[in-house]
């Protein structure tokens, strides 16, 4: 159905996800009289806080300093100090529990709501839109943003609408990120982050689902991470994995195959391990390496980083010469493994890219090149490591969006 006249809104919500809807939400609450529409694209919304953290929604990250919570952003860490002062972890706990969704923090910091459901969010969201009387719209690919007579103008594939300020947060979608390029602003080309490793290599093969810590390095570069390394049917994942993937993004895009260096023991020097070592030859003389784990690794590790380092079941402590125990310090330390592609993560997917940071103001999340034109969210090229931390960034970014859009008072 095509409408001859453009349906007029105050605010228009270009994409119906998370900072697109918590945009609306405020705004809609900080202005009651203001007209405002979500558009979104596909025949469903929120379809990326669906299927988040399992399910269950990965909100936020119980990190509770912005200097501390931007380091957890390989694009954007400098950008969004300024905005994690005014909106950041404790005021995202506070707006959801009046609004009756508590949320709980796990062990590794993530925080998820109380009813371990991602669907609580979502019901949230809609009954909100519903209440302040937001008009959601699916359906709705935009394919043309322009302005005309002083407001914006929003084609769709259905219809045509008109608004005096319009946010984009349609997160990594090419033909937005084409349309904003139209409009003069610069866009970094987009390519995958959080990604896992695939690794063919005897010393994991027989290991899936074997944990611990390690520092990672991707090799031939200053890249390291460090935390859980979780071993996998097709290689190495777990968030020093995802950590490194993310923050080598870029460098990785073009490279299928590359190098990692793994130290399983990162708390312990080299030198420590090669004193351990010897003094393990001595005080175990009559004993098999292989009998019990050493450095609080999981035994098969340890017993396959043995049968690596050429120290067979049979082998006493005793009789391990010196190139072995190099090779076994080595192989605890700093064990090469070489990358054969990389794989998404579940469906967490997170691009890196988006629109250059520098034409976007981070006190209000507006456009340095249009007026009333604001963007929020992976539109920009800002992107974080798993644990909730890009979902903080769309929270931030659209209550900072919703204060400024309604603060003037012709809206």
């Amino acid at each position: 159905m095509t409408f001859l006249e453009p349906l007029s809104f105050d605010i228009v919500i270009i994409g119906g996800g998370a900072a697109g809807f918590f945009t609306a939400i405020n705004a809609a609450e900080m202005a009651p009289e203001a007209k405002i529409c979500i558009l979104e694209r596909g025949k469903d919304v929120l379809t990326k806080v669906r299927i988040s953290g399992g399910g269950r929604c990965n909100v936020t990250h119980a990190e509770f300093l912005p200097k501390e919570l931007t380091r957890n952003y390989p694009r954007g860490e400098k950008e969004l100090r300024g905005p994690f002062h005014s909106f950041m972890t404790g005021d995202t706990i506070e707006w959801f529990e009046k609004r009756g969704v508590p949320l709980k923090i796990e062990e590794d910091g993530r925080m998820f709501p109380e009813s371990n459901s991602s669907e609580t969010i979502i019901d949230l969201f809609l009954q909100e839109s519903k209440r302040l009387k937001i008009e959601v719209l699916t359906k709705r690919a935009v394919q043309n943003l322009q302005v005309k007579n002083g407001r914006w103008e929003i084609a769709t594939s259905q219809e045509t609408f008109t608004a005096k300020k319009v946010l984009v947060g349609t997160g990594s979608n090419p033909k937005m990120w084409n349309l904003l390029e139209k409009l003069g602003h610069t866009v970094i080309p987009g390519v995958p982050s959080l990604f896992t490793f695939n690794i063919t290599d005897k010393r994991i093969q027989d290991l899936p689902g074997v944990a611990t810590n390690a520092v990672v390095k991707l090799k031939r570069t200053k890249l390291e991470t460090s935390g859980p390394l979780l071993i996998t049917h097709w290689g190495m994942s777990g968030p020093a994995i995802l950590k490194l993937s993310a923050w080598g993004a870029r460098e990785l895009s073009h490279k299928k195959n590359f190098e990692i260096e793994v130290n399983w023991l990162p708390e312990i020097s080299s030198e420590e391990v090669e004193e351990e070592l010897q003094r393990l030859k001595k005080d175990n003389a009559k004993q098999s390496p292989h009998k019990y784990a050493q450095f609080d690794l999981p035994k098969r590790l340890w017993q396959s980083l043995l049968m690596a380092a050429g120290i067979d079941a049979e082998i006493r402590w005793a009789d391990l010469n010196k190139q072995q125990l190099e090779e076994l310090q080595q192989q605890l330390n700093c064990g090469t493994f070489q990358v054969h592609g990389k794989s998404t993560f579940k469906e967490e997917f997170v691009t890196a890219g988006g629109v250059e940071l520098k034409e976007v103001s981070f006190k209000t999340f507006e456009s340095r090149i249009y007026k009333n034109l604001f963007l929020a969210g992976e539109v920009l090229n800002i992107d974080a490591i798993t644990g909730g931390f890009n979902f903080q960034n769309a929270w931030t970014g659209g209550y900072l969006a919703a204060m400024a859009m309604t603060t003037d008072s012709a809206v």
